[in-house]
C-alpha cells in the first residue's frame, strides 16, 4: 500500500489532499518519490517564511533541542523570553502570550476581550467581526469567522458575535455602541479571497474604539511578519491594536501562535485565566528567534524590498497582458491574489508543470511564496504562469 492510500485509511482526512508525496523540501522547493521537484507557492499556507529548512531556523532549532525540547510553563527558557522581546521591541506591545497555532491565539484574544469588558459592565460583551473574515476553526474562534458554512455544521451562532462587510463604515457604525467589547479584524483577508482593508474603515474603526472603549483586535496570523511588505499590515494605517494574534510563519515550521498586549490590556489576564501545556514551546521559540532575526537585519530587508518590487511589477504585467483571465489583482507584497473564473484550472494546469499554486475564494489564486524568492524561481513561476495564460487564451479564441 502506498503512503497516500495509507493515509487514507488510517488518518481523519479533513483535507483535500493534493496526489503528491514529498521527500525533500529545501527553499522554495520540494521533491518528490520520483525525484521531480516542484517549485512552492503554497508556503505551508504562509508558514514558511523564509522557506523549507533554512539554515538560520534549523541551527537555533538544533541547539535548543541539544539543550531541552519541553519542560512546561512552570519553566522560564531563554529561546521563549528571546522571542518575546523581539515581538514587544519591534511592535507596540508590552507583553507576549504563546500558544500553538493561530486559532488557539485568537481563542485567547477572544477571553481577553470578554474579560475586559465584563470588568466595565455586564452587557459589555458583545464583539464585532467581519464578513469573510478567517480566525481558525476552533470553537470561539470559528464563531468569529465570517463565513456561515464553517460554523452552520456546529449549531447556533453566539449571540454576542455579530458580522458586517469588509469596508461598510456604516454597518460599522450601526453595529458598534457602548455594548461593544472588541472589533476583530484581519487587513487582508486570507481565507476571504485577500479583499483588502481600505484607510475609511480603519479611521472609523479607531474613532469607533475610542467613543466606545472597544478593543481593536487584530489578527495578524497571515498577514504579518513582513508577509505584505512591512513588520505588520496594520502599519499602513493609523491606527494601534489593543491586541494582536500572530502564528503561521512565527515559529520557523513549527507550531506556534502568540497574542500581543498593548500595555492598555497586559493585565487583564490573570493567572489561572489561560493557559497551554505546549505554548512557547522552547524548539519552536529557538526556530522564530532564528527567523526574526533573519528578517529584521538590513540587508535582508533591502533585498525583499527589491524583490516584491518585481514580483508586483511582474503580477501587473500579466493583468495588463491579460485582462480577460486576470479581472483583478489584490493583496500586497508576497500574499496576493489573482481574480478569475478559471482559478481551478490555473491550479491544475499549474501542477501538471510543476508549479504548486492554491485557490481561496473560489475564484482566487492565492499566492504565498518565502520571502526568500529568489530570481530565478521568481523567472519560473512567471515562465510556467504566462505559459498557462497564453493556453487559455487560445483556446478561449478557438472558441
Amino acid at each position: 500500500m502506498d503512503l497516500i492510500k495509507e493515509d487514507e485509511t488510517y488518518v481523519l482526512n479533513l483535507y483535500k489532499r493534493l496526489p503528491l508525496v514529498v521527500k525533500e523540501a529545501k527553499g522554495l522547493w520540494l521533491t518528490d518519490e520520483k525525484g521531480d521537484r516542484y517549485l512552492d507557492f503554497y508556503g505551508g499556507i504562509a508558514v514558511q517564511t523564509l522557506g523549507h529548512n533554512h539554515p538560520a531556523v534549523l541551527q537555533k532549532m538544533q541547539r535548543q533541542m541539544e539543550a531541552f525540547m519541553h519542560l512546561s510553563n512552570y519553566f522560564v527558557a531563554s529561546s521563549t523570553v528571546s522571542l518575546a522581546k523581539l515581538l514587544v521591541s519591534h511592535s507596540f506591545a508590552k507583553k507576549v502570550f504563546f500558544a500553538n497555532s493561530g486559532t488557539e491565539a485568537n481563542e485567547a484574544m477572544l477571553k481577553l476581550a470578554l474579560k475586559y469588558g465584563l470588568r466595565k459592565s455586564k452587557e459589555k460583551k458583545n464583539l464585532i467581526a467581519l464578513e469573510k473574515g478567517f480566525h481558525g476553526r476552533t470553537f470561539g474562534a470559528m464563531h468569529l469567522t465570517g463565513t456561515k458554512g464553517y460554523r452552520a455544521p456546529f449549531g447556533e451562532d453566539l449571540p454576542f458575535i455579530t458580522h458586517i462587510p469588509m469596508n461598510d463604515v456604516d454597518a460599522l457604525r450601526e453595529a458598534v455602541d457602548e455594548n461593544t467589547c472588541g472589533i476583530v479584524f484581519e487587513v487582508i483577508q486570507g481565507e476571504g479571497g485577500l479583499v483588502e482593508m481600505e484607510e475609511a474603515f480603519a479611521l472609523e474603526v479607531e474613532r469607533l474604539s475610542k467613543k466606545f472603549q472597544a478593543l481593536i483586535l487584530v489578527d495578524e496570523v497571515q498577514t504579518g511578519l513582513y508577509r505584505t511588505g512591512t513588520f505588520f499590515a496594520h502599519e499602513r494605517f493609523s491606527l494601534k491594536p489593543h491586541a494582536m494574534t500572530l502564528a503561521k510563519g512565527l515559529g520557523g515550521g513549527l507550531p506556534l501562535g502568540a497574542l500581543l498586549l498593548s500595555e492598555e490590556v497586559e493585565e487583564v489576564l490573570q493567572k489561572g485565566d489561560h493557559g497551554s501545556t505546549f505554548g512557547g514551546n522552547p524548539v519552536a521559540c529557538a526556530g522564530g528567534v532564528g527567523m526574526l532575526e533573519t528578517l529584521l537585519a538590513p540587508s535582508f530587508q533591502e533585498g525583499l524590498e527589491g524583490s516584491m518590487k518585481r514580483f508586483e511589477e511582474g503580477i501587473r504585467g500579466l493583468k495588463k497582458t491579460y485582462p480577460h483571465i486576470l479581472t483583478e489583482v489584490r493583496g500586497r507584497g508576497y500574499m496576493v491574489g489573482l481574480v478569475t473564473e478559471y482559478a481551478e484550472e490555473i491550479k491544475d494546469r499549474a501542477f501538471q508543470k510543476k508549479l504548486l499554486l492554491n485557490v481561496t475564494g473560489k475564484n482566487v489564486v492565492r499566492l504565498l511564496p518565502a520571502l526568500t524568492l529568489g530570481k530565478h524561481e521568481m523567472d519560473v513561476f512567471f515562465r510556467i504562469l504566462r505559459d498557462i495564460l497564453q493556453e487559455l487564451t487560445e483556446e478561449r479564441r478557438r472558441g
